[in-house]
Parts: C-alpha cells; sequence; structure tokens
C-alpha cells in the first residue's frame, strides 16, 4: 500500500471539483449531511457554495496507532442540525470510501430514521479507494492501488495542548 500527501491547497481544490461534478449533474440537494469526523470539512464547504442547510452525523471507525486500524463502526444515536426534520433531497459527504462501510451503514441509518422524509439520498467524496464495497454517487478521485491519505489535518492528531503553548 502507498501513501498519498495531500495539503490544504490541494484539498480545497478536490472539495471545490467535487462541488463542480455535483452541479454538473444536474442534482439538486436541500440538505447535506456530513460524516463527522473526516467528512466535517467537506460538508461545511460543499454547503456554503451551495447554500443549503448543513447537519452531521458523527461516526467513528479507526483508532489504534496514528488512527490507521480500522474497527467496527460507531454512528452516535443522533445527527445534529437546526433544521426540525431531515427532508428532502439529501446529500451525505464524506472525505473518502475506504472499505465504503462507514457510508453505507450511514445511508442506512438516515433511510431508517427519515424513512418518509428524505425523498433521495445521494453520496460524496473526495477518494474512492477501490476496495470499497461501495461507489459514491459523486467523487473526484479513483484510487486503484488503495493508497493510506495523509490528509493535512491529520497533524492535529499527534499534537499535544502542551507543545502548541511551547
Amino acid at each position: 500500500m502507498s501513501d498519498l500527501y495531500i495539503s490544504w491547497t490541494e484539498y480545497h481544490q478536490k472539495i471545490e471539483a467535487l462541488a463542480i461534478k455535483i452541479y454538473q449533474s444536474g442534482w439538486k440537494c436541500d440538505r447535506i449531511v456530513c460524516l463527522a469526523k473526516g467528512g466535517l470539512r467537506v460538508g461545511d464547504i460543499l454547503c456554503r457554495i451551495f447554500d443549503v442547510p448543513l447537519a452531521v452525523l458523527s461516526t467513528a471507525s479507526y483508532g489504534g496507532e496514528n488512527n490507521q486500524t480500522r474497527g467496527k463502526i460507531t454512528v452516535s444515536q443522533n445527527i445534529s442540525m437546526t433544521e426540525k426534520t431531515l427532508s428532502g433531497r439529501v446529500l451525505l459527504a464524506d472525505d473518502l470510501v475506504d472499505s465504503g462501510i462507514s457510508l453505507q451503514v450511514a445511508q442506512k441509518w438516515l433511510q431508517e430514521r427519515y424513512r418518509g422524509e428524505i425523498t433521495e439520498l445521494k453520496t460524496a467524496v473526495i477518494w474512492c479507494k477501490s476496495c470499497s464495497v461501495c461507489e459514491p454517487d459523486y467523487y473526484v478521485d479513483y484510487l486503484a492501488d488503495n493508497p493510506w491519505i495523509h490528509q493535512p489535518f491529520e497533524i492535529y492528531e499527534n499534537i499535544a495542548i502542551e507543545s502548541l503553548i511551547r
């Protein structure tokens, strides 16, 4: 497995390219749900570009050394949003699909929790790895060699507050 290092500039350009793909498809969403933590920035930027409300669904599946060990997926019991309900055409956004299981679990969770309210649910990520069990509706890069992606915000996972103070 190779490594792919992404700068802040590349990261933001990829999100903008994702927005363009969604727009050029002709599909419009009423709301965006992002998967936290990795999808927070993706969802935030997309909701600003498309001027639609953002909701956050927290998930976790990685831990261990450098947060590179995939474990059982955990999904929060509730979604955080300012709207009274999640309805209409919903875009589920994340940074990547690795195994694809987080995306599948989140889709199922949303469809069950908001049955009859969500009329259409589509998915969008920056990177789609070939090892994924699902393919998102929208993605920027298809990664056939399944690299480990080093995103620019990951530096904060190894910084203690004491070292910032120094």
